[in-house]
């Protein structure tokens, strides 16, 4: 399995930034995390930061700045989460965590009708 760095919840709002539009700038990466979060602009350095050290992003010098690009899809680190939770969790057993989940949660028809087909899918 492929290695992915390991993102935090503040990480992840900056990277989805540039999940939805690249190259960006800080400037701009700053700009747009503050439409939903006040953080102050060095605690979003300190997150690009990390990122580029973790090497999710990459930064390209271009003239006196420099331009974020993320080195993986957003697919790619989802699922990654998905399967250390998963690990972590549920010691690896989807069974476990659809079990606990369905136990807890209500379901319309259009939803269980999804997951049916789902299953069946996975079963042909």
């Amino acid at each position: 399995m492929k290695n992915y760095p390991s993102i935090s919840d503040a990480e992840w709002i900056v990277i989805d930034v540039l999940w939805s539009r690249n190259p960006l700038t800080s400037t701009e990466i700053i700009e747009e995390v503050s439409k939903t979060n006040d953080w102050n602009p060095k605690t979003v350095h300190t997150l690009i930061s990390r990122l580029v050290k973790k090497q999710a992003i990459t930064a390209e010098k271009v003239g006196n700045f420099y331009s974020y690009y993320p080195n993986y899809t957003k697919e790619e680190l989802s699922n990654y989460e998905t399967k250390s939770f998963l690990q972590k969790i549920y010691n690896g057993s989807i069974n476990m965590l659809l079990s606990n989940f369905l136990k807890e949660e209500k379901l319309n028809s259009k939803e269980i009708d999804e997951l049916k087909q789902i299953l069946k899918e996975k079963k042909e």
